[in-house]
């Protein structure tokens, strides 16, 4: 059976920095799971261990790895390990900065406790637009300087 990649050719990825379309809000919190235990220690992570994290089936874990790897984000052999391809750390590495950003403008400038900032969070880092979320880092960013300067 052909992959996504052999029936659609070369699959284009977006330019650094930009929202890859065919990224669901599912396996959007799948990469950065990956990207975190990842780049925790190093080394591949183990379907079981991501279904665990995910609190699903290993079936559906794996459904999602074999998505991810026809993507480009993933390499992963059968029974093996989970590895982050360059295009996989670089998408995982911007869900997190936006969980973690909006994690902390909810609490920082809104006054949201915690567990709700990080509950929204999790839900606004799908669905936020580019232009928005730059505008929230740099009110971030001002928030910063303008605390160090008192």
């Amino acid at each position: 059976m052909k992959t996504d990649t052999e029936i659609q050719g070369k699959i284009e990825k977006p330019a650094s920095g930009e929202k890859d379309p065919r990224l669901s809000e599912s396996i959007e919190d799948y990469i950065e799971r990956i990207y975190l235990d990842y780049t925790q220690d190093g080394r591949g992570v183990r379907i079981t261990d991501l279904a665990a994290a995910m609190n699903v089936s290993k079936a559906s874990a794996n459904d999602a790895v074999k998505k991810l790897k026809s993507m480009g984000y993933v390499e992963h052999e059968r029974y093996g390990q989970i590895y982050l391809t360059e295009a996989g750390i670089g998408a995982g590495s911007a869900v997190y900065e936006k969980h973690i950003t909006l994690t902390r403008f909810l609490k920082e400038v809104l006054g949201v406790s915690a567990e709700t900032a990080e509950k929204d969070a999790c839900m606004i880092e799908h669905i936020i637009s580019d232009e928005t979320f730059a505008r929230i880092k740099e009110s971030l960013n001002n928030k910063l300087l303008l605390d160090l300067r008192k």
